[in-house]
């Protein structure tokens, strides 16, 4: 895998969770505030429960600068991968809030596209391995 291929992986993922960050905290505070769109039904009896959901996304845009600036190193690409592995588990294990708010189509393709990152930032982590290093011998000694 090319230098610029894995960099293009992080620049993908990063506009991935920009753009879904910055798009879900608007509709974290249209929902908490006027009780609009999938999480106002969602948050209509505990509107301070949208503290987490306008936290998540925008540590999302956040990372997602993180991501665009990495250069593309093993390090960076294991970052990215602990983030979409952490979001991608966060749908699974509350799935059912895509059910609650009605919005299983954004549940899978959200879902999807998490651990599809999360497989390439393996592939390309896995591919930028370090070598063994050769065993260090002094001049003359054998």
């Amino acid at each position: 895998m090319t230098t610029t291929v894995r960099q293009l992986i992080l620049r993908a993922n990063a506009l991935y969770i920009g753009i879904a960050g910055c798009a879900g905290m608007i509709f974290d505070i249209r929902g908490v505030l006027y009780g609009l769109g999938p999480q106002g039904r969602a948050l209509a009896d505990a509107p301070y429960a949208g503290i987490g959901f306008v936290e998540a996304h925008g540590l999302a845009v956040i990372l997602a600068v993180v991501l665009w600036r990495a250069r593309p190193e093993r390090a960076a690409h294991l970052t990215a991968l602990a983030v979409v592995a952490l979001l991608g588990t966060a749908n699974l294990a509350f799935w059912q809030a895509f059910v609650a708010m009605d919005a299983l189509t954004m549940g899978y393709v959200t879902t999807a596209l998490h651990w599809t990152f999360a497989a390439l930032n393996l592939a390309a982590a896995v591919q930028l391995s370090p070598a063994i290093p050769e065993r260090n011998t002094l001049q003359g000694a054998r």
